[in-house]
């Protein structure tokens, strides 16, 4: 791997890694770490986490899920592979599923996120959503957080709060921002807020400075500031939290209880009658 490109073999891949690849246009980037995924919508890249195997784990909007194969045709499911039986399993109403590596990529290049990389060469990264300064834990616990959340789920997806790499992430560094109205971990929804905010900001200097070059350097400047300064390896508002207490953390558990409560509530108003 590169400052130009994360790519690599597929003999170069190691388990818990973070793996992702490319779909139609490179605007958003789709993480998993290697376990399965079956993640591939138009438009968009994916990540996921490695388990060995050539299997992935990856996290997509439930609602894709749900749709049939005959609503769509990048609806994946696990009739639909040949080589592993379980490839496209999932938990009823979860997102996170467990995919093949050849599902994974769909015939596309694979890419491998970078961990624990120095400020000066995630500044050089052009494009967000490849590396970050923050460290990756031991491969045994990257893996034994994404099997976890395989069967116990990541929460709503949320394309810039809680997306595949936000979950691919979590997974590589058990880090979670603690402002939850704050942008998400990924770096890719970074990038997509940064160089519009970095082109806003830099638009008074166009009067300072004539020339088109100066004021382009300036923004691309401002840009990759932004993407440092939300990078979760460098933000303040972090916390490490351990994947069993998750869903506490994230006020998944409230939310349960008050749907079992609701229906508790259903029952005995149906009894009473």
């Amino acid at each position: 791997m590169g400052l130009l490109t994360n790519r690599v073999e597929r003999n170069e891949i190691k388990l818990g890694d973070h793996i992702y690849t490319y779909r139609a246009v490179f605007t958003y980037s789709h993480h998993e770490r290697i376990l399965s995924s079956n993640c591939y919508f138009k438009g968009y890249l994916f990540d996921g986490i490695y388990l060995g195997g050539s299997k992935v784990v990856h996290f997509r909007p439930e609602r894709n899920l749900n749709l049939s194969t005959e609503a769509s045709s990048d609806v994946y499911d696990s009739m639909s592979c040949p080589t592993f039986p379980d490839c496209g399993f999932r938990q009823p109403n979860s997102g996170v599923v467990l995919s093949c590596l050849d599902c994974f990529l769909k015939n596309g290049s694979l890419y491998c996120f970078e961990y624990g990389v120095s400020p000066s060469v995630f500044l050089a990264k052009i494009r967000g959503g490849t590396c970050t300064t923050a460290a990756s834990d031991s491969p045994e616990t990257v893996v034994h957080r994404a099997m976890y959340l395989l069967q116990n789920g990541f929460g709503n997806y949320d394309v810039f709060q809680n997306n595949c790499e936000d979950f691919a992430m979590y997974c590589k560094t058990g880090l979670l921002i603690v402002d939850k109205q704050g942008v998400g971990r990924s770096g890719q929804a970074s990038s997509i807020i940064g160089a519009p905010l970095a082109a806003i900001l830099s638009s008074p200097l166009k009067l300072l400075m004539p020339s088109p070059v100066g004021v382009a350097t300036m923004t691309a400047g401002m840009y990759c500031m932004s993407r440092y300064a939300t990078d979760i390896g460098v933000r303040t508002d972090v916390i490490k939290v351990a994947v069993e207490d998750l869903a506490v953390n994230l006020g998944w558990a409230d939310d349960n209880e008050e749907e079992v409560t609701e229906v508790e509530e259903s029952s005995m108003t149906q009894i009473t009658r």
